[in-house]
């Protein structure tokens, strides 16, 4: 057994060593058997996010440990992934962190916190889709070969019998090397038509692993970036899996699913360790690091927290809609993606906070929302002015990867430096950029930033630039960061953001 639980191959040339949080990773095996499958389809919009949350939870049902993944840099599936299966939803995103890491990050995820039975991932678009139309990389399929899994194909039926058949042999067939190992039909009209299809998949060979009917009674609402956040409707986001849960418990053949995710081969991979990617433990000093959390700042990835704390940090949450100050000691902020459109009124109507953050001289990463926040206002209603912008709600939606160039040194990156990201959003901020801007990519110049501050629409994924975080948590220690009271140090704007209104 290695460090996790799980049986590693390899007999007596199988060696371990302890890590942090006392887990052990193999140094040298042939493979770890860790059950597990992707869940994909052909395209968005069939049942993919249905069929993976409730096949997690109602494996869960069952006394399974689960561990929950999503293909991609989405933050709002894992959300209720993590309903599902009690444990963070995590993703697995080649363009954010690098293929050479998705095996690693998989089996990490299996075994925090504790070791899981079967790992499910839930794919992203079409099973081909990658980060450019030229090619499948970042693709749902490039991350079931990456991990060694096979697909479950979710087929969506409603306006078709035997030709689903034909959908699903292409599928096959545009890449012979990826096994596709069974079929979920998702809206089945019938009995009859579960039958047909039956019959057309099973001249392929491919056994047919479930037929959901059509049924408008399980929906998670949904915003124009996709699901609205679990934080945003605890309850009801309860209510939905559990509902999911029972929808897959009628409709589909557990066992089958369960002798699927077991069929995969052993990983050979060493799982990812915070502490390894660090370079080493860090020692001395263990500043605190605010993370935003609550409602309008969900969007966070769970190696964010994990490496802050391998890097010597004391993370702490705080929720800009309820708290009036920031965790006593702060010496560094992270304020991540969410919807503070969506609670602007609240975000303003707390100006301590406002002021607090406008004054603090510690530095302040900021992603999307957090930029936002930033500003001096958001569709008219004063935000914290520690940034000299302006954001309001459009209709046009941008988004896509990004290779984007440190246009300056900040608290994140160093000028020069080349990472990898993703913008996801419909606002806009007036002016785009600050001199110096904090990124370039694509001709232009993107975000605000200096050496104690670093904003932009630019989400990244620390895994994959791990500098980004030792550079972050050794700007909390150095003497310059310290905090201090509000009203001690003005903001860029040279006013308190309270006065805003008034302006």
């Amino acid at each position: 057994m290695n460090g996790a639980g799980w049986p590693v191959t390899g007999g007596t040339d199988a060696v371990e060593y302890p890590r942090a949080g006392g887990c052990a990773v193999p140094l040298r095996h042939d493979g770890v058997r860790l059950p597990r499958l992707v869940v994909a389809a052909p395209s968005s919009g069939v049942g993919k996010t249905t069929v993976a949350t409730g096949l997690m939870a109602a494996l869960r049902r069952r006394g399974l440990t689960v561990s929950p993944h999503k293909v991609g840099p989405d933050y709002i599936d894992p959300g209720y992934h993590a309903i599902a299966c009690g444990r963070p939803g995590r993703t697995l995103d080649p363009w954010l962190v690098g293929e050479d890491r998705i095996a690693g990050l998989l089996l990490h995820g299996a075994s925090t916190p504790e070791p899981a039975d079967v790992a499910v991932v839930e794919g992203v678009m079409g099973l081909f889709d990658g980060a450019h139309g030229g090619s499948d990389f970042a693709s749902t399929a490039h991350v079931a070969a990456l991990v060694d899994a096979p697909v479950l194909l979710v087929v969506d039926v409603a306006a078709q019998a035997r030709t689903a058949a034909a959908v699903v042999l292409g599928m096959q067939a545009f890449d012979p090397a990826l096994r596709i190992g069974g079929v979920v039909l998702n809206r089945v009209g019938s009995p009859g038509h579960d039958r047909i299809l039956r019959e057309a998949l099973g001249e392929l060979g491919l056994p047919v692993l479930g037929g959901i009917p059509v049924t408008e009674s399980v929906t998670a609402p949904s915003r124009h970036l996709g699901l609205v956040p679990v934080a945003e409707r605890a309850p009801e986001s309860v209510a939905v899996v559990d509902a999911l849960a029972d929808l897959v418990e009628a409709t589909v053949d557990l066992d089958a699913v369960l002798a699927l995710a077991r069929s995969s081969p052993p990983l050979v991979a060493d799982a990812w360790d915070p502490v390894d990617a660090l370079g080493g433990p860090v020692t001395g000093a263990a500043p605190t690091v605010a993370v935003a959390a609550g409602a309008a700042f969900t969007f966070c990835y769970p190696e964010t927290v994990e490496l802050l704390t391998a890097a010597g940090a004391r993370v702490v949450g705080f929720d800009p809609l309820r708290d009036r100050d920031l965790p006593a000691g702060t010496r560094g902020v992270v304020i991540g993606g969410g919807f503070p459109e969506q609670h602007v009124e609240a975000l303003s109507a707390n100006t301590a906070l406002r002021d607090r953050l406008a004054c603090f001289d510690g530095p302040v990463h900021a992603e999307c929302a957090g930029l936002l926040y930033l500003g001096r206002r958001l569709d008219g209603r004063p935000m914290c002015g520690r940034l000299p912008l302006d954001a309001r709600m459009t209709p046009r939606l941008t988004l896509g990867y990004r290779e984007a160039v440190a246009a300056t040194d900040s608290c994140v990156a160093a000028a020069g430096e080349v990472v990898r990201g993703h913008e996801f959003h419909r606002t806009v901020t007036d002016p785009g950029h600050g001199s110096p801007a904090a990124w370039r990519w694509d001709g232009a110049r993107h975000g605000f930033a200096d050496p104690r501050l670093h904003a932009s629409y630019l989400h990244t994924h620390w895994a994959g630039h791990p500098s980004a975080v030792c550079r972050f948590v050794a700007s909390c220690l150095d003497p310059g960061g310290a905090d201090r009271h509000p009203g001690t140090s003005p903001n860029r704007l040279g006013v308190r953001p309270s006065e805003l209104s008034s302006r």
